[in-house]
């Protein structure tokens, strides 16, 4: 009996340990998941010499956020830091949230691309308490003195590339028209739709006036185009309502759609009245962020344009800036009069955008390496 409940014992205790080293091992192996947004690296942050530092990004429902996060994170870690990477899905709380976590944490910089470019007030007067500084990724971030630097691309060229594509294609400078044509922008939340909008503006407000462009809705400015969170379905929404109410019996030309997420709703609209036929082909779309679905759009004649922003490059500048602010030194810029968030003109680094159609698509994304052939099928 004595050895017999002595196994027992020995077996049971075995079966602890194991179940305990299981527990462990399974809990190793979630403590990397940060992209989930509910994950933390705080083991990559403690075994960091340098320490860790804490990316912010708006959402994964865009892929171009996800390779943001991505390339800074890589960056980052190939300098020795540890990386604490969040995505808030598009909720302002989330991000607010996610951000005095990483605060708690003891980072050493933020990295934030804003949901909401006037929400962050609060959250980062709590980082500049402790001594934590920022970088805006993208999206400026208002109404705030704490924000270091700003890492972003010329978005007033964003805007003029988009609407000069179209007024090549339409043939405007040679005289042509009048056109049909409807006008998209982005969220009226974040700064850059702004720029993106009065830079395209500035290409096509002379043809409106002249009457080379018609904009049959009369929605023209951009309280009227702009479309909350960037979102497909709400612009695929508002098109069906724009081709219902205006294009009975008369055509669209084109459209200026500031993100390829936009025009992605726009040609599923289009294609439900039988745009993308012989008889009836697509507008000239214009689009940004050349994401992957959209270049494939574009070889396969839907959407004609995109630009093209490498996100490679503005992560090794975000990476720069947030290096020489913790290092204490000034961070390289080429603008500063441009981006005033409220309270003061955050100094710059603008990056240059390129515009991307079925001819160029291989030179541009395919020869840099951006995406490979296989990946464009």
């Amino acid at each position: 009996m004595k050895k017999a409940l002595t196994l027992f014992v020995l077996t049971a205790l075995i079966m602890v340990l194991a179940a305990c080293g299981g527990n462990n091992a399974g809990n190793a192996g979630n403590a990397g998941n940060t992209e989930s947004g509910t994950g933390t690296e705080e083991s990559a942050a403690k075994n960091s010499e340098k320490g860790s530092v804490g990316i912010s990004m708006p959402t994964k429902s865009s892929e171009r956020w996800v390779g943001d996060g991505a390339n800074m994170k890589k960056e980052f870690e190939a300098l020795g830091y540890g990386v604490d990477l969040q995505y808030a899905e598009d909720v302002i709380e989330n991000q607010v949230s996610q951000i005095e976590n990483m605060i708690t944490k003891g980072v050493k910089v933020l990295v934030v691309a804003a949901i909401d470019g006037e929400s962050l007030t609060d959250v980062l007067q709590k980082a500049a308490d402790e001594n934590i500084k920022v970088i805006a990724y993208d999206r400026l971030i208002k109404n705030t003195e704490h924000v270091s630097y700003y890492a972003t691309f010329d978005n007033f060229k964003v805007g003029v590339l988009q609407a000069s594509y179209l007024e090549e294609k339409l043939g405007l400078k040679d005289g042509k028209g009048p056109f049909n044509i409807e006008l998209f922008a982005g969220s009226p939340d974040d700064n850059n739709a702004y720029f993106f909008f009065d830079g395209a503006m500035s290409v096509l407000q002379p043809y409106i006036d002249n009457g080379k462009l018609v904009v049959k809705s009369g929605q023209t400015s951009m309280e009227q185009v702009a479309t909350l969170r960037w979102d497909g379905a709400t612009a695929q929404s508002r098109m069906d309502n724009l081709l219902s109410a205006n294009y009975a019996s008369d055509t669209v030309h084109a459209v200026l759609s500031p993100y390829d997420g936009i025009s992605i709703g726009i040609i599923s609209s289009l294609k439900g009245v039988g745009y993308g036929s012989a008889d009836k082909p697509m507008p000239v779309i214009s689009g940004q962020d050349a994401e992957l679905a959209s270049v494939k759009s574009i070889i396969a004649g839907e959407q004609t344009s995109t630009v093209f922003k490498d996100t490679r490059e503005l992560a090794k500048v975000a990476v720069s800036m947030a290096e020489a602010v913790i290092q204490g030194k000034e961070a390289e810029v080429n603008d500063t009069k441009t981006y005033d968030n409220g309270v003061k003109v955050v100094p710059s680094f603008l990056l240059e955008p390129v515009s991307v159609d079925k001819e160029n698509y291989k030179q541009v994304l395919v020869d840099s390496g951006y995406y490979t052939e296989d990946e464009l099928k």
